[in-house]
Protein backbone atom coordinates (compact mmCIF):
# COMPACT_ATOMS: atom_id res chain seq x y z
CA UNK A 1 0.00 0.00 0.00
CA UNK A 2 1.22 3.03 -0.76
CA UNK A 3 1.27 5.87 2.12
CA UNK A 4 2.04 8.52 0.19
CA UNK A 5 -1.67 9.12 -1.52
CA UNK A 6 -3.57 11.74 -0.03
CA UNK A 7 -6.60 10.62 2.02
CA UNK A 8 -9.25 9.82 0.35
CA UNK A 9 -12.45 13.01 0.36
CA UNK A 10 -15.01 11.67 2.41
CA UNK A 11 -12.02 10.47 5.74
CA UNK A 12 -11.20 14.61 5.44
CA UNK A 13 -14.70 15.60 5.41
CA UNK A 14 -15.36 13.46 8.21
CA UNK A 15 -12.14 14.28 9.95
CA UNK A 16 -13.18 18.21 9.31
CA UNK A 17 -16.71 17.58 11.06
CA UNK A 18 -15.43 15.90 13.53
CA UNK A 19 -12.82 18.49 14.65
CA UNK A 20 -15.48 21.54 13.75
CA UNK A 21 -18.11 20.01 16.87
CA UNK A 22 -14.82 19.24 19.23
CA UNK A 23 -13.89 23.22 18.03
CA UNK A 24 -17.98 24.13 19.34
CA UNK A 25 -17.15 22.25 22.14
CA UNK A 26 -13.89 23.60 23.45
CA UNK A 27 -15.10 26.97 22.96
CA UNK A 28 -18.41 26.43 25.19
CA UNK A 29 -16.49 24.78 27.78
CA UNK A 30 -13.55 27.77 28.44
CA UNK A 31 -16.66 30.37 28.06
CA UNK A 32 -17.70 28.66 30.73
CA UNK A 33 -14.56 28.99 33.08
CA UNK A 34 -13.05 31.97 32.08
CA UNK A 35 -14.40 35.47 30.68
CA UNK A 36 -13.88 37.35 27.28
CA UNK A 37 -12.61 36.43 23.99
CA UNK A 38 -10.17 34.14 25.40
CA UNK A 39 -12.13 31.43 24.88
CA UNK A 40 -11.72 31.70 21.34
CA UNK A 41 -8.03 32.14 21.50
CA UNK A 42 -7.98 28.90 23.55
CA UNK A 43 -10.07 26.87 21.36
CA UNK A 44 -7.24 27.77 18.11
CA UNK A 45 -4.63 26.58 20.47
CA UNK A 46 -5.96 23.30 21.50
CA UNK A 47 -6.56 22.78 17.60
CA UNK A 48 -3.46 23.60 16.28
CA UNK A 49 -2.02 21.48 19.19
CA UNK A 50 -4.34 18.43 17.91
CA UNK A 51 -3.26 19.62 14.17
CA UNK A 52 0.58 18.86 14.83
CA UNK A 53 0.95 16.50 18.03
CA UNK A 54 -2.07 14.46 17.81
CA UNK A 55 -2.98 14.08 14.09
CA UNK A 56 -3.06 10.08 14.59
CA UNK A 57 -6.10 10.18 16.66
CA UNK A 58 -9.39 10.28 14.93
CA UNK A 59 -11.94 9.01 16.57
CA UNK A 60 -13.67 11.29 19.00
CA UNK A 61 -14.05 8.99 22.01
CA UNK A 62 -10.42 9.78 22.03
CA UNK A 63 -10.31 13.37 20.63
CA UNK A 64 -12.71 14.70 23.20
CA UNK A 65 -11.11 14.04 26.45
CA UNK A 66 -7.62 14.66 25.00
CA UNK A 67 -8.84 18.30 24.04
CA UNK A 68 -10.20 18.69 27.36
CA UNK A 69 -6.91 17.93 28.67
CA UNK A 70 -5.65 20.27 26.40
CA UNK A 71 -7.61 23.10 27.44
CA UNK A 72 -7.16 22.82 31.18
CA UNK A 73 -3.22 23.20 30.73
CA UNK A 74 -3.98 25.70 27.92
CA UNK A 75 -6.38 27.38 30.70
CA UNK A 76 -3.86 26.99 33.97
CA UNK A 77 -1.13 28.52 31.81
CA UNK A 78 -2.91 31.32 30.91
CA UNK A 79 -4.05 32.13 34.70
CA UNK A 80 -0.56 31.82 35.37
CA UNK A 81 0.55 33.70 33.09
CA UNK A 82 -2.15 36.80 34.03
CA UNK A 83 -0.83 36.33 37.49
CA UNK A 84 2.73 36.89 36.50
CA UNK A 85 1.62 40.16 34.96
CA UNK A 86 -0.42 41.26 37.64
CA UNK A 87 -3.04 41.23 35.48
CA UNK A 88 -5.59 39.70 37.41
CA UNK A 89 -5.68 42.12 40.00
CA UNK A 90 -6.10 45.20 37.39
CA UNK A 91 -9.20 47.18 37.26
CA UNK A 92 -10.98 47.37 33.83
CA UNK A 93 -10.85 51.08 32.71
CA UNK A 94 -14.73 50.99 32.45
CA UNK A 95 -15.07 49.91 35.93
CA UNK A 96 -12.73 52.96 37.48
CA UNK A 97 -14.61 56.13 38.13
CA UNK A 98 -11.94 59.21 36.62
CA UNK A 99 -12.34 62.62 37.98
CA UNK A 100 -13.24 65.06 35.98
CA UNK A 101 -10.97 67.87 34.37
CA UNK A 102 -13.01 70.35 36.42
CA UNK A 103 -12.26 70.52 40.13
CA UNK A 104 -15.67 70.39 42.72
CA UNK A 105 -17.19 73.11 43.65
CA UNK A 106 -15.19 72.69 46.97
CA UNK A 107 -11.89 72.90 45.37
CA UNK A 108 -13.15 76.06 43.28
CA UNK A 109 -14.38 77.85 45.63
CA UNK A 110 -10.98 77.62 48.39
CA UNK A 111 -8.66 78.63 45.33
CA UNK A 112 -10.82 81.33 44.66
CA UNK A 113 -10.58 82.27 48.45
CA UNK A 114 -6.52 81.83 48.49
CA UNK A 115 -6.71 83.67 45.30
CA UNK A 116 -8.60 86.70 46.98
CA UNK A 117 -6.72 86.45 50.14
CA UNK A 118 -3.33 86.61 47.98
CA UNK A 119 -4.42 89.40 45.78
CA UNK A 120 -5.42 91.94 49.11
CA UNK A 121 -2.06 91.06 50.45
CA UNK A 122 0.27 91.64 47.56
CA UNK A 123 -1.98 94.79 47.36
CA UNK A 124 -0.41 95.41 50.55
CA UNK A 125 3.71 95.55 49.67
CA UNK A 126 5.61 98.00 48.74
CA UNK A 127 6.28 98.90 45.35
CA UNK A 128 9.50 97.51 45.41
CA UNK A 129 8.00 94.09 46.10
CA UNK A 130 5.44 94.12 43.51
CA UNK A 131 8.23 94.81 40.63
CA UNK A 132 10.04 91.88 42.01
CA UNK A 133 6.79 89.62 41.62
CA UNK A 134 5.74 91.15 38.40
CA UNK A 135 9.13 90.26 36.94
CA UNK A 136 9.83 87.05 38.42
CA UNK A 137 6.14 86.26 36.84
CA UNK A 138 7.17 86.92 33.90
CA UNK A 139 10.13 84.74 34.23
CA UNK A 140 13.02 86.33 34.21
CA UNK A 141 16.03 84.65 36.45
CA UNK A 142 17.88 86.39 38.97
CA UNK A 143 20.61 87.82 36.87
CA UNK A 144 18.14 89.82 34.27
CA UNK A 145 16.00 91.06 37.56
CA UNK A 146 19.12 92.89 38.73
CA UNK A 147 19.92 94.32 35.47
CA UNK A 148 16.51 95.86 35.50
CA UNK A 149 17.06 97.29 39.00
CA UNK A 150 20.15 98.20 37.91
CA UNK A 151 22.25 96.49 40.69
CA UNK A 152 25.81 95.71 40.67
CA UNK A 153 25.35 92.64 43.16
CA UNK A 154 23.06 89.76 42.67
CA UNK A 155 22.60 88.82 46.65
CA UNK A 156 20.70 92.04 46.97
CA UNK A 157 18.14 90.30 44.40
CA UNK A 158 18.04 87.10 46.89
CA UNK A 159 17.24 89.21 49.73
CA UNK A 160 15.01 91.59 48.68
CA UNK A 161 12.97 88.41 47.54
CA UNK A 162 13.49 86.43 50.58
CA UNK A 163 11.97 89.69 52.86
CA UNK A 164 8.84 90.29 50.05
CA UNK A 165 8.06 87.11 50.35
CA UNK A 166 8.44 86.56 54.14
CA UNK A 167 6.49 90.23 54.22
CA UNK A 168 3.90 88.34 52.17
CA UNK A 169 3.17 85.73 54.21
CA UNK A 170 3.02 88.01 57.25
CA UNK A 171 0.34 89.81 55.53
CA UNK A 172 -1.36 86.55 54.62
CA UNK A 173 -1.67 85.45 58.40
CA UNK A 174 1.61 83.05 58.96
CA UNK A 175 0.29 81.11 56.45
CA UNK A 176 -0.56 79.79 52.89
CA UNK A 177 -3.29 78.03 54.30
CA UNK A 178 -6.68 79.34 55.38
CA UNK A 179 -6.87 79.85 59.22
CA UNK A 180 -10.32 79.27 60.68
Amino acid sequence: MDVSHPPAAPQVAGRERTLALLRERIVAFAASRIQGGAAEDLAQEVMLVLQEKYAHVERMEELFPLCLRILRFKMAAMRRKAYRHGECNQLSIEDVMLPGGTPDPETRAERREFAERLEAAVRKLPARCKELLRLKLEGLTFAEIQKRFGLAAINTIYTWDFRCRRQLLRLMGGSWEKHS
